[in-house]
């Protein structure tokens, strides 16, 4: 079901820029939207979790370095019925588990050295069987697109503020912004 819902999700924000490109830009304008949107949804897809880990520093943990964690990882995905996740570390002394990826084949989960020294095994079997739930339904796609077309109102913002101030969205006849 959420893979429908990630689906219309982004059905809706490509309807959108068009719509907003046409509106605000007129036939040319409805291209460089649809263009954009097309380029965001494939981008937002293939690369939001290599965004995120890039963004936090994040270290893939070999299992020799870790086993502990990827035996408690590896157990509760078995449990779940979804692939075992790979796993990274963020160096942070404050405590959080997330995890990312497009689907469970593709998923990753990272904790920060914080939340490994603060929890106990139980505690941290809680924190990451929450996480590997947000794998098995596919909340994580759906959470990367949301913060990829955050990113790209922001954009769309910034562009049409930059074209207020050289000019963009006049008349032919130069009588005025419309």
């Amino acid at each position: 079901m959420n893979a429908l819902k990630t689906g219309i999700l982004m059905l809706v924000i490509f309807s959108l820029f068009i719509f907003l490109g046409y509106t605000f830009g007129g036939p040319q304008g409805m291209v460089i939207a649809f263009l954009l949107a097309l380029a965001l949804n494939a981008f937002s897809y293939w690369f939001s979790d290599k965004i995120v880990l890039m963004m936090y520093r994040a270290k893939e943990v070999p299992e020799e370095a870790s086993p502990r964690l990827h035996r408690m990882i590896e157990q509760l995905a078995e449990r779940a019925g979804i692939p075992k996740p790979r796993i990274y570390v963020i160096e942070s002394p404050s405590p959080n588990a997330f995890a990312t990826g497009r689907n469970p084949a593709h998923a990753v989960v990272a904790v920060t050295t914080g939340i490994l020294r603060l929890l106990t095994d139980r505690e941290l079997r809680g924190v990451i069987a929450h996480e590997l739930s947000h794998v098995g339904n596919r909340d994580i796609l759906i959470q990367s697109i949301v913060a990829t077309v955050a990113a790209a109102i922001s954009m769309l913002a910034m562009m049409m503020r930059w074209a207020a101030i050289f000019g963009g969205g006049r008349d032919d006849d130069d009588r005025g912004a419309n």
